[in-house]
């Protein structure tokens, strides 16, 4: 017993000082051992994943864990930034709207006989229906506002036009997402220089350059399944033309307030003219009071019909005709220096088939192609030969002339006041809504 006991006492002594020098270097590592002698796991450094977590620490029994536990990672849902229109703008519209909602034009009120309008259950119902037209006029008009907001920051002297038309057309085409009758440009570019009021475009071959004292006119068109956008404004380099395209904005403006439901068309026109010819433009010297082009008008559009038989008079003594609920019209005032009158003059470029026409038999076989080629890609919206020339028509002038002589086909040569004079215009589309009066095309720079 006494060797036994013995043994006992070294083998606890032992122990004993095993155990204070575990403890030492466990205390030189940062590691403190608990009460019963377990030692939790210290992390000497954070570790390289958040995601990724230690061991808790021992087994009860002193054994550290074998490995690591992950945790899967909860990765969260990023929501998307909307896309922003790249520079120059290359995003079609509808992708940059992808709830399809397009953004409203300037709401209007009507005038008191028809502030009732604003309240009533019945008309908001009615607007609520009309919701898909209005989307897709809407995205027409947003894609007016991107590409004209472009080409303002990129028209400069020395120019050439068919190089800015082309420029235009093309980038309308990329964000309408051109389809065939269903999406596209809806008529020519209108690019008239000087006394050349409206409907010139150049055509193949065209070398005409845009000058710093020039004063032109940039009238174009986008549509969704026929409802039609017209829009206008008027560019000048040199400030001395600044009163004559601002007498063409306030007259337009003028129209617009004007304008609405029971309006009657002649009194839009004699409100245009009173502001009109209020103003004076003085050119190298010579003053010239603005005056309103008496043979020119705004007009009502329809689907796939831009002039749709109403016209909106810029001068007084008009048509007693009234403007209806529903009703789409292009508001435009031409203002010139010159007779305040044009005439059909210079090589024609548009074309337009006429809406009401018949079947008219055809016995020239190239017109018949020219036709099929025609209603295909226009229908009834105006076109030009260089839009002729892209779509691979060649040697068309005879077959086109044939069109024109039978009466499918109506030509709109350009239109021209006094050679020397200068003419401005500017343009809005608006639609005469149950409950109010929206300017669709309204934008941040008139």
């Amino acid at each position: 017993m006494a060797v036994v006991d013995a043994t006992t006492k070294e083998m606890e002594a032992l122990h004993v000082g095993q155990k204070q020098e575990t403890e030492e270097n466990l205390s030189k590592e940062g590691k403190v051992a608990n009460s019963n002698g377990a030692v939790p796991a210290v992390q000497s450094s954070p570790p390289e994943d958040d995601d990724e977590a230690q061991a808790d620490g021992p087994s009860q029994d002193g054994a550290p864990e074998a490995g690591k536990k992950k945790r899967k990672k909860s990765k969260a849902k990023k929501k998307k930034d909307p896309l922003q229109q790249t520079e120059p703008p290359s995003i079609p519209v509808d992708e940059l709207f992808p709830s399809g909602d397009f953004p409203e034009g300037e709401i209007q009120q009507y005038k008191d006989d028809n502030l009732w309008r604003t309240t009533s259950e019945e008309k908001r119902e009615l607007e609520r229906l009309q919701k898909p037209m209005y989307n897709s006029v809407r995205r027409a008009a947003e894609v007016h506002r991107q590409v004209r907001k472009y080409m303002r920051s990129i028209i400069k002297p020395g120019m050439l036009m068919i190089d800015l038309c082309e420029t235009l057309e093309n980038m309308v085409r990329k964000l309408i997402k051109e389809n065939g009758l269903q999406a596209g440009i809806a008529f020519p570019t209108g690019c008239s220089l000087n006394w050349v009021a409206a409907h010139w475009t150049p055509n193949a071959g065209d070398k005409t350059v845009l000058q710093y004292d020039d004063v032109m006119k940039l009238d174009f068109g986008t549509h969704i399944d026929g409802y039609i956008v017209d829009c206008a404004f008027t560019v000048a380099f040199n400030p001395m033309f600044d009163p004559l395209l601002q007498a063409t904005k306030d007259a337009t403006n003028t129209g617009i307030k004007e304008a609405g439901i029971d309006a009657r068309l002649c009194d839009v026109g004699a409100a245009i003219q009173e502001v009109m010819e209020s103003y004076e433009v003085e050119i190298n010297g010579k003053v010239f009071q603005v005056k309103s082009v008496r043979n020119l008008n705004g007009h009502s559009i329809g689907p796939y019909q831009i002039h749709a038989g109403k016209s909106v008079p810029i001068v007084k003594g008009g048509e007693q005709t009234k403007m209806e609920e529903g009703e789409f019209y292009a508001i435009e005032t031409f203002g010139s220096t010159g007779r305040g009158f044009v005439r059909e003059d210079l090589e024609c470029s548009h074309y337009m088939k006429n809406f009401d026409v018949g079947h008219v038999p055809l016995r020239v076989a190239k017109a018949k192609q020219l036709l099929g080629t025609i209603n295909n890609n226009f229908g009834t919206l105006a076109f030009c030969r260089r839009y002729l020339d892209r779509l691979g028509e060649t040697k068309y002038l005879m077959a086109l002339k044939n069109l024109c002589d039978v009466g499918i086909i109506q030509p709109y040569p350009p239109l021209c006041d006094v050679r020397g004079s200068y003419v401005s215009q500017f343009e809005h589309t608006i639609l005469l809504r149950p409950t109010c009066k929206e300017v669709i095309s309204r934008g941040d720079d008139y």
